[in-house]
């Protein structure tokens, strides 16, 4: 593995995730964001694996166990608060996460949906332009990023696609899902202290 990769979050680091699903085309991805805006591609078991999944490795086929397998140990290791799932194709897997680790951590995120996406599209670019999310240096996902095309929309927006079939984007897709499901965790209240949001709305003078 390169060495230029950043250090991953420790153990019980909180964390939202992105999931994006193929079966023998598409790279299959999971990444992970802490709440001050480190991305990364979380790593698995014995060898340590990139959550990263070509079928062309893998005979052909994405190794559906394999990412059970990641699931399960990352939900372990860190404590998922958000992860926002494409369900193309894993409908059925997403369920069965959502039944183990809750309703409200594993959610369906659907990218085809236009202004949605461009939405988070722009938040991200916007927020890794400026330096609000940082990375891990991952190679894949540089090289997914380098891939993307900014395809145009009506209504002025855009989405992503990939110049050739063989130029992969999905870890990029799966970044900005990931930067999402962050964004929406923060305005749900993750990370603010419950005793000084509570004595705020109740208009006390001081917090607890």
């Amino acid at each position: 593995m390169s060495t230029h990769w950043l250090p991953q979050p420790d153990d019980g680091t909180d964390v939202v995730g992105g999931f994006d699903g193929s079966s023998v085309d598409d790279t299959t991805v999971i990444k992970l964001e802490t709440r001050d805006g480190f991305l990364f591609t979380p790593r698995y078991g014995p060898d340590r694996r990139p959550t990263i999944w070509d079928p062309a490795e893998w005979n052909g086929d994405v190794p559906r166990g394999e990412v059970h397998a990641a699931w399960d140990e990352l939900s372990r290791r860190f404590r998922l608060r958000r992860v926002y799932c494409d369900p193309f194709m894993w409908a059925s897997e997403i369920e069965g996460w959502a039944d183990a680790h809750g309703e409200d951590v594993f959610v369906e995120w659907r990218t085809n949906r236009p202004r949605p996406m461009f939405e988070a599209l722009t938040r991200f670019t916007t927020d890794l332009a400026s330096g609000a999310v940082r990375h891990d240096g991952c190679p894949v996902t540089g090289l997914h990023v380098a891939n993307a095309r900014k395809i145009a929309r009506p209504n002025d927006t855009y989405v992503l696609g990939k110049p050739a079939q063989h130029q992969k984007i999905d870890a990029a897709i799966t970044s900005v899902l990931a930067h999402e499901a962050r964004a929406d965790a923060l305005k749900a209240g993750w990370g603010v202290d419950a005793r000084k949001t509570l004595t705020r709305v109740r208009g006390r003078a001081s917090a607890h």
